[in-house]
Protein backbone atom coordinates (compact mmCIF):
# COMPACT_ATOMS: atom_id res chain seq x y z
CA UNK A 1 0.00 0.00 0.00
CA UNK A 2 2.76 2.43 0.96
CA UNK A 3 4.75 1.62 -2.20
CA UNK A 4 1.72 2.29 -4.34
CA UNK A 5 1.15 5.64 -2.70
CA UNK A 6 4.75 6.73 -3.27
CA UNK A 7 4.64 5.69 -6.94
CA UNK A 8 1.47 7.69 -7.39
CA UNK A 9 3.11 10.69 -5.82
CA UNK A 10 6.17 10.40 -8.07
CA UNK A 11 4.14 9.95 -11.24
CA UNK A 12 4.40 13.02 -13.52
CA UNK A 13 1.14 14.88 -13.84
CA UNK A 14 -0.43 15.02 -17.24
CA UNK A 15 -2.54 18.17 -17.23
CA UNK A 16 -5.19 16.66 -19.48
CA UNK A 17 -5.54 13.52 -17.36
CA UNK A 18 -5.01 15.05 -13.91
CA UNK A 19 -7.99 15.55 -11.66
CA UNK A 20 -9.51 19.01 -11.77
CA UNK A 21 -10.56 20.99 -8.74
CA UNK A 22 -14.29 21.41 -8.27
CA UNK A 23 -13.92 25.16 -8.79
CA UNK A 24 -12.06 24.79 -12.09
CA UNK A 25 -15.05 25.31 -14.32
CA UNK A 26 -15.33 26.11 -18.00
CA UNK A 27 -16.22 29.71 -18.83
CA UNK A 28 -19.59 28.58 -20.20
CA UNK A 29 -22.12 26.33 -18.49
CA UNK A 30 -21.79 22.80 -19.78
CA UNK A 31 -24.51 20.21 -19.20
CA UNK A 32 -23.52 16.76 -18.03
CA UNK A 33 -24.13 14.89 -21.31
CA UNK A 34 -24.34 11.40 -19.84
CA UNK A 35 -26.87 12.57 -17.24
CA UNK A 36 -28.99 14.35 -19.87
CA UNK A 37 -28.96 11.27 -22.14
CA UNK A 38 -30.00 9.00 -19.25
CA UNK A 39 -32.73 11.45 -18.25
CA UNK A 40 -34.12 11.59 -21.81
CA UNK A 41 -34.42 7.80 -21.82
CA UNK A 42 -36.40 7.78 -18.58
CA UNK A 43 -38.47 10.97 -19.03
CA UNK A 44 -38.41 12.14 -22.65
CA UNK A 45 -41.18 14.74 -22.15
CA UNK A 46 -39.64 16.51 -19.13
CA UNK A 47 -36.60 18.79 -19.24
CA UNK A 48 -33.70 17.45 -17.18
CA UNK A 49 -33.07 19.14 -13.82
CA UNK A 50 -30.02 21.26 -13.31
CA UNK A 51 -27.03 19.61 -11.70
CA UNK A 52 -24.81 21.34 -9.11
CA UNK A 53 -22.30 22.08 -11.88
CA UNK A 54 -24.82 24.32 -13.61
CA UNK A 55 -25.14 26.52 -10.50
CA UNK A 56 -21.42 27.09 -9.94
CA UNK A 57 -19.79 30.19 -11.29
CA UNK A 58 -16.41 29.95 -13.00
CA UNK A 59 -13.40 30.66 -10.82
CA UNK A 60 -12.23 34.27 -11.26
CA UNK A 61 -9.13 34.56 -13.34
CA UNK A 62 -5.79 34.96 -11.59
CA UNK A 63 -4.17 38.25 -12.58
CA UNK A 64 -0.94 37.96 -14.57
CA UNK A 65 0.77 40.66 -12.50
CA UNK A 66 0.70 41.18 -8.73
CA UNK A 67 -2.03 43.69 -7.79
CA UNK A 68 -1.15 46.62 -5.56
CA UNK A 69 -4.27 46.39 -3.37
CA UNK A 70 -6.20 43.66 -1.59
CA UNK A 71 -9.99 43.73 -1.94
CA UNK A 72 -11.66 42.92 1.39
CA UNK A 73 -15.23 41.92 2.18
CA UNK A 74 -15.90 41.74 5.92
CA UNK A 75 -19.40 40.59 6.86
CA UNK A 76 -21.37 39.63 9.94
CA UNK A 77 -24.68 37.73 10.00
CA UNK A 78 -26.57 41.01 10.41
CA UNK A 79 -24.42 43.60 8.58
CA UNK A 80 -21.55 44.27 6.22
CA UNK A 81 -18.57 46.03 7.79
CA UNK A 82 -16.47 46.31 4.62
CA UNK A 83 -17.66 45.72 1.07
CA UNK A 84 -15.13 45.53 -1.79
CA UNK A 85 -12.77 47.81 0.13
CA UNK A 86 -9.29 48.07 -1.36
CA UNK A 87 -6.63 47.96 1.36
CA UNK A 88 -2.91 47.31 1.68
CA UNK A 89 -3.05 44.43 4.17
CA UNK A 90 -5.32 42.55 6.56
CA UNK A 91 -4.15 40.66 9.65
CA UNK A 92 -6.59 37.97 10.79
CA UNK A 93 -6.55 36.04 14.10
CA UNK A 94 -6.42 32.51 12.69
CA UNK A 95 -6.47 29.47 14.96
CA UNK A 96 -2.93 28.73 13.74
CA UNK A 97 -1.74 32.23 14.72
CA UNK A 98 -1.87 35.77 13.36
CA UNK A 99 -1.98 35.66 9.56
CA UNK A 100 -1.07 38.64 7.43
CA UNK A 101 -2.75 38.81 4.03
CA UNK A 102 -1.20 40.94 1.28
CA UNK A 103 -2.15 41.30 -2.39
CA UNK A 104 -1.21 38.14 -4.28
CA UNK A 105 -1.55 35.88 -1.22
CA UNK A 106 -1.94 32.18 -1.95
CA UNK A 107 -5.53 30.91 -1.80
CA UNK A 108 -6.28 29.87 1.78
CA UNK A 109 -9.15 29.15 4.15
CA UNK A 110 -8.50 29.99 7.81
CA UNK A 111 -10.67 29.49 10.87
CA UNK A 112 -10.75 32.57 13.09
CA UNK A 113 -10.38 32.54 16.86
CA UNK A 114 -11.27 35.37 19.25
CA UNK A 115 -8.83 38.17 18.55
CA UNK A 116 -8.07 41.36 16.64
CA UNK A 117 -8.66 41.76 12.93
CA UNK A 118 -6.51 44.64 11.62
CA UNK A 119 -7.27 46.39 8.33
CA UNK A 120 -4.28 48.42 7.06
CA UNK A 121 -4.93 51.18 4.56
CA UNK A 122 -1.87 53.38 4.11
CA UNK A 123 -1.01 54.72 7.56
CA UNK A 124 -4.54 54.10 8.87
CA UNK A 125 -5.20 50.92 10.82
CA UNK A 126 -8.75 49.93 11.74
CA UNK A 127 -9.04 47.21 14.36
CA UNK A 128 -12.02 44.98 15.10
CA UNK A 129 -12.41 42.36 17.77
CA UNK A 130 -13.88 39.20 16.22
CA UNK A 131 -15.31 36.31 18.21
CA UNK A 132 -14.93 33.58 15.59
CA UNK A 133 -15.53 32.87 11.92
CA UNK A 134 -13.63 32.14 8.73
CA UNK A 135 -11.37 33.97 6.30
CA UNK A 136 -11.39 32.96 2.65
CA UNK A 137 -8.39 34.29 0.73
CA UNK A 138 -8.75 33.92 -3.03
CA UNK A 139 -5.96 33.77 -5.60
CA UNK A 140 -7.24 36.94 -7.30
CA UNK A 141 -6.35 39.11 -4.26
CA UNK A 142 -9.82 39.10 -2.72
CA UNK A 143 -10.29 38.28 0.96
CA UNK A 144 -13.71 37.40 2.37
CA UNK A 145 -13.86 37.52 6.17
CA UNK A 146 -17.01 36.15 7.78
CA UNK A 147 -17.30 36.63 11.54
CA UNK A 148 -19.99 35.55 13.97
CA UNK A 149 -19.61 38.75 15.98
CA UNK A 150 -17.32 41.76 15.65
CA UNK A 151 -16.99 45.20 17.18
CA UNK A 152 -14.53 48.04 16.55
CA UNK A 153 -11.80 47.84 19.19
CA UNK A 154 -12.25 51.48 20.26
CA UNK A 155 -15.86 50.76 21.32
CA UNK A 156 -14.93 48.15 23.94
CA UNK A 157 -15.04 49.16 27.62
CA UNK A 158 -11.94 47.83 29.40
CA UNK A 159 -13.66 47.88 32.81
CA UNK A 160 -16.49 45.64 31.58
CA UNK A 161 -13.94 43.25 30.08
CA UNK A 162 -12.12 42.96 33.43
CA UNK A 163 -15.41 42.40 35.25
CA UNK A 164 -16.48 39.76 32.71
CA UNK A 165 -13.13 37.97 33.01
CA UNK A 166 -13.46 37.85 36.82
CA UNK A 167 -17.07 36.62 36.58
CA UNK A 168 -16.28 33.83 34.13
CA UNK A 169 -13.16 32.79 36.08
CA UNK A 170 -15.29 32.49 39.21
CA UNK A 171 -17.93 30.49 37.27
CA UNK A 172 -15.21 28.18 35.94
CA UNK A 173 -13.86 27.52 39.44
CA UNK A 174 -17.34 26.78 40.85
CA UNK A 175 -18.66 24.78 37.85
CA UNK A 176 -19.82 21.27 38.68
CA UNK A 177 -21.04 19.88 35.33
CA UNK A 178 -19.17 19.57 32.05
CA UNK A 179 -21.62 21.97 30.39
CA UNK A 180 -21.04 24.65 33.03
CA UNK A 181 -17.28 24.19 32.70
CA UNK A 182 -17.40 24.46 28.89
CA UNK A 183 -19.56 27.61 28.96
CA UNK A 184 -17.35 29.22 31.59
CA UNK A 185 -14.18 28.27 29.68
CA UNK A 186 -15.52 29.92 26.50
CA UNK A 187 -16.26 33.08 28.51
CA UNK A 188 -12.75 33.06 30.00
CA UNK A 189 -11.16 32.55 26.56
CA UNK A 190 -13.14 35.37 24.92
CA UNK A 191 -12.58 37.83 27.76
CA UNK A 192 -8.87 36.95 27.94
CA UNK A 193 -8.58 37.64 24.19
CA UNK A 194 -10.49 40.91 24.66
CA UNK A 195 -8.19 41.88 27.52
CA UNK A 196 -5.02 41.15 25.56
CA UNK A 197 -6.45 42.99 22.53
CA UNK A 198 -7.03 46.12 24.62
CA UNK A 199 -3.66 45.94 26.40
CA UNK A 200 -1.62 45.14 23.27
Amino acid sequence: MFRRATTLLRRPLNTAASRRFSTDLPSETVADKSFVEAWKKVSPNIDPPKTPLSYLKPRPSIPSSLPTKLTVNFVLPYSSQLSSKEVDMVIVPATTGQMGVLPGHVATIAELKPGVLSVHEGNDVTKYFVSSGFAFIHANSVADVIAVEAVPLDQIDANLVQKGLQDFTQKLNSATTDLEKAEAQIGVDVHSALNSALSG
